[in-house]
């Protein structure tokens, strides 16, 4: 459901006090909707907050909400070199993944500070320190996540692209278990949004939010199915946040476009 808040106003003079004009008060757009389904990017979207990877854990980890002390991750080896699909890791490491297996690729942790995460930035880390200065960190938390689908001579085939694409040479492979989120984390995603609605003439109706950021925390919703069942939707709202258009330098927080069929009147 998208909803348009801007208020306006009318502009008075003169007594008694008659309107000559109008003018916006506010400018308010939200945005919101359900997932039918689960996974990483659509837990990422309506968790408000940052999402992490469990990662799985060395044999005898202490427990912890976000995972524990993660097992190491396997390089790639260059020859064949791994694709979006296929990473190779040799067939010693492989014996350590299944089909069906979810794994995490990137980089190592090493001191940076900034935005990190391969393909999306997936958190803002101020300080090494602040990270316990974890090799796995990036892994921890890095959107470029894939499930297993297939295991031959090494090579690990992923059921969809990694988001990042081709793997760079200093990534690693880690397996990981599941996603989880924490409310009251202090990490904002910010997301760009182009939604589009099919007319049955062939026209269609693009709705584009430049700058969306999470306006509630973690939600789901119980949708009844045949009784006794249930469905679990993830649930999603945002927040507009304005840009400028370069056309003319108006200040807006979405663009409503209309594309008529071919050959239909405009």
């Amino acid at each position: 459901m998208r909803q348009c808040g801007s208020k306006f106003e009318p502009l008075r003079a003169g007594s008694p006090a008659i309107t000559i004009g109008q003018v916006r008060a506010e400018i308010e757009a939200t945005v919101s909707f359900h997932f039918e389904t689960w996974g990483r990017l659509q837990a990422t979207l309506a968790s408000g907050s940052q999402q992490t990877n469990l990662l799985a854990t060395v044999s005898g980890a202490s427990a912890n909400g976000s995972g524990g002390t993660a097992a190491a991750a396997v390089p790639l080896l260059t020859t064949p070199p791994s694709t979006a699909t296929t990473l190779n890791v040799g067939t010693i490491a492989a014996v350590d993944f299944g089909a069906g297996d979810l794994v995490a690729v990137d980089v190592d942790y090493t001191s940076q500070t900034g935005y990190v995460g391969s393909g999306v930035s997936a958190a803002y880390v101020l300080s090494a320190a602040a990270v316990n200065n974890d090799a796995n960190y990036i892994r921890r938390v890095t959107l470029n996540v894939g499930v297993i689908v297939g295991i031959d001579t090494g090579v690990l085939t992923l059921a969809s692209p990694l988001p990042a694409g081709v793997p760079g040479a200093q990534m690693k492979v880690a397996r990981l278990v599941g996603f989880c989120d924490r409310e009251g984390a202090s990490f904002f995603h910010e997301w760009s949004a182009l939604f589009v609605v099919e007319g049955t003439q062939g026209d269609r109706i693009f709705y584009h939010y430049p700058r969306l950021q999470a306006m509630q925390g973690s939600a789901e919703s119980i949708t009844a199915l045949a009784a006794p069942l249930e469905s679990v939707r993830l649930t999603a709202a945002f927040r507009a946040l304005p840009v400028k258009d370069q056309n003319d330098g108006e200040t807006v927080v979405c663009f409503r476009s209309y594309l008529p069929a071919r050959l239909r009147q405009a």
